[in-house]
């Protein structure tokens, strides 16, 4: 469970079971900090992000192949997957800087993917390269409406990432670019969430004071957001395709 704030409640809006909701004595929700990944979208299901990255290698696995390899990888480590079992020494310093220079995010996930024997030449590349088109990342289905709907609102807009490379073609290329105001991005920015400076420049590019602003995210580095003054809303991290609440956002930020 998520520590929650003083000035805020555990609830579970629109089939949000780990939340956390700003009372009704906040100001009004000027403005709404999205995470990006497990927020907004998610990465491609693991055996599919394999077989494409295969494809452009000029190699087709067949798919029992392709779920052996895609879970010796996840648990190698994965860029938008879940955290390395361990991280080789020689990687360490790589990883410890991923989010701030895109040569070592780059450097960090396709060092951990040469860590799995796979036999094909350029593969860990290929791998690498599929988080950085559109096709590799899937929008969460309410992603599209609930931005729509605070632009409707007259509510802004910003994307705050822990990420090492530029996810604005990303947004373009789903239709999506007009719906967001700013992006604080943290190799662009050099802070990473949880530090409260990351998410005080997300309101100082819109310009809006954190005490107006909610951050929506899906881990505890989101949360850091309280930190800066802006309530947060927590939602649970799904599945490509899944619902994952996103909702929610509109029952504290859109008047009814």
């Amino acid at each position: 469970m998520h520590d929650v704030p003083d000035h805020a409640e555990p609830t579970a809006p629109s089939g949000a079971d780990d939340a956390v909701h700003p009372t009704t004595s906040r100001r009004p929700v000027e403005a709404v900090l999205f995470d990006f990944h497990g927020t907004l979208a998610q990465v491609e299901e693991p055996r599919e992000w394999v077989l494409a990255a295969a494809a452009a290698c000029g190699v087709e696995l067949d798919r029992v192949r392709a779920t052996a390899l895609a879970d010796r990888l996840l648990t190698a480590g994965r860029a938008g997957g879940p955290l390395p079992a361990r991280v080789p020494p020689r990687l360490a310093e790589l990883w410890a800087d991923r989010d701030l220079y895109p040569h070592a995010h780059r450097g960090a996930y396709t060092g951990l993917a040469e860590t799995v024997d796979v036999g094909i030449e350029g593969f860990a590349d290929a791998l690498y390269e599929r988080v950085l088109v559109p096709d590799g990342w899937v929008p969460y289905p309410d992603t599209e409406a609930v931005l729509k709907a605070l632009r409707r609102s007259g509510v802004k807009v910003a994307v705050v990432s822990n990420i090492g490379f530029d996810i604005r073609p990303l947004i373009d290329a789903w239709g999506l670019a007009e719906l967001i105001d700013a992006y604080a991005l943290s190799y662009e920015v050099g802070r990473c969430k949880p530090d409260p400076g990351i998410f005080l420049r997300a309101c100082g590019m819109l310009g809006v004071d954190p005490e107006r602003a909610l951050m929506v995210g899906d881990t505890p580095a989101d949360a850091g957001a309280v930190g800066a003054g802006c309530a947060v809303l927590v939602l649970p991290c799904a599945d490509a395709g899944r619902p994952n609440g996103l909702g929610a956002v509109l029952d504290l930020a859109v008047p009814g």
